[in-house]
Formats: structure tokens, sequence, C-alpha cells
């Protein structure tokens, strides 16, 4: 017989668990799209503890709706490896334009991400970061979705880390908060603001991305949609190349500082 309290109890136990183990990481990602998906992989493969937090039910940002819920997605050819690397089935559309099934893309990254080590809790958001005496961003405040739509006054709970990234997509959540909550704060973008993103062209989105994908405050890095959001890059719609190039890039970035 099922006893409905034991698996109460293993539920609330074991996920309790989970979130005591990474109460201390090294990297915090805030935002389970394909840059924050790629970038975890790579950070947990090297070494590096990583937890993932993402803000909604499902895990996959926009990669899931491909282009007006037409479940498929473009990638052009300079980040056809990483889809290769992931063993995702890919047809040449044109010369240099590849097309991809996007629940098997998101299905991949994350099952990969997970074995790689990264620790993903969905249904929880940022919403503000820890700071040391120095100004460095070295953890994030964190709360539950539901209390966020509902408009409670919850109390969150902080997790430390060695640096953070935010990979939020078009609402750059973690960066704003860095600019409303600490004071004469600056970022490393053409005005120390929060540039905007652009109207959409995909072949100058594409290209910036990897120049605004870096650290943009002490302890903060962008990438993803987000980078350009912080730098003023242009939207690119639903080709994704530059998203997982994003997130191999920012992942070797933050390799690169912690070791």
């Amino acid at each position: 017989m099922l006893d409905e309290t034991i698996i109460s109890k293993a539920i609330i136990k074991t996920y309790s668990e989970d979130l005591i183990d990474y109460l201390h990481s090294d990297v915090i990602i805030a935002g389970a799209g394909p840059a924050g998906l790629v970038a975890s992989k790579y950070l947990a493969a090297s070494g590096l503890k990583t937890v993932l937090f993402e803000r909604k039910l499902s895990i996959g940002g926009g990669m899931l709706g491909g282009g007006m819920m037409f479940n498929k997605i473009v990638v052009q050819e300079e980040a056809k490896r990483i889809l290769d690397s992931y063993q995702i089935a890919t047809k040449e559309f044109e010369k240099g334009y590849y097309t991809a099934d996007a629940i098997e893309s998101v299905g991949k990254l994350t099952a990969q991400a997970i074995d790689a080590g990264v620790k993903i809790f969905n249904l929880i958001f940022l919403e503000d970061v820890k700071i040391d005496k120095d100004n460095r961003v070295i953890g994030a405040v964190v709360n539950w979705t539901s209390t966020d739509m509902a408009n409670l006054h919850v109390d969150p709970l902080a997790f430390e880390s060695k640096c953070v990234v935010d990979a939020t997509g078009h609402e750059l959540d973690v960066v704003s908060v860095v600019l409303e909550k600490v004071p004469n704060a600056k970022l490393n973008t053409p005005s120390g603001g929060i540039e905007g993103e652009r109207s959409m062209n995909a072949e100058i989105g594409e290209k910036l991305l990897l120049d605004t994908t870096k650290e943009v405050y002490p302890g903060l890095y962008v990438a993803g949609m987000a980078a350009n959001a912080a730098s003023g890059g242009q939207r690119m719609g639903p080709i994704f190349g530059g998203m997982l190039l994003s997130g191999e890039k920012v992942a070797k970035l933050i390799i690169e500082d912690l070791k």
C-alpha cells in the first residue's frame, strides 16, 4: 500500500537537501534559456559547482516557442558545431542555414547540463543579489515565482557564489536589480547603464552578441539576449546560434577568471 505522507516526506526532504547543498556554489545562473543551459554545462564540466534558477515552470526560454510557435529553430554555420556536440539533429535548409527541432534541442541541452552536474531549480527567480564590501556580486537572493505573481510579501533566501550570470533574456532581471539597489553602480557599457535592446536585425545582433557577452559588473556576467539588452545590441528572433555561442563564451570567461 502506498502511503501519501511518505511520498510527501520524500519530496520535501530531498528537495530541501538539494537547496541546502547549493546555498554555496561557484556559479549561479539566472535563466534556463539556451545561453544559460549551454553555459551551465560547460561550467559544471570544468569542475565548477553550478546552480541554475529558472523563473518559469518550463526550461528552455524562447527556444521552446521556435518562431511564432512553429517549434523549429535556425542556427548558422558557426554554431552548428555546438548542436552537433549535443547530438541534436540538424538539416541544411540553404547554405549556411540549419534547422533543428526546438523540443529536441531544449531536451538535450537540459539533459546534458544535468548530466554534467548542473542543479536546476525552476519556479524560482532572483529578486536581489548579495554584494560584498567592495560592491562585488557574490551571490543571489531568491524567491518563489508564485510569490511575485501573487504580489505577496514573503522574505527571500540568500545563496552565495563566486559570480552570477544574468541569462534572463530581454528582461535583464539581475542587471536591473544591481543598478536599482547598488549606490552609484556603473556597468561595463558605453553609458554605464542599461543601453536597451534594439529592434530586430539578425545579422547585426548575432555578430554583436559575442562582444556584449562579458562581465558587465564586478562578479556579474551577461549572456544571451540579456547581453545585447545590456549593451544595446539588436534582437535576433528565432535564430539561436548566437545564444549557444554566447553561453559557450561566458563559460570560458568565468572558467578563466575563477581558475
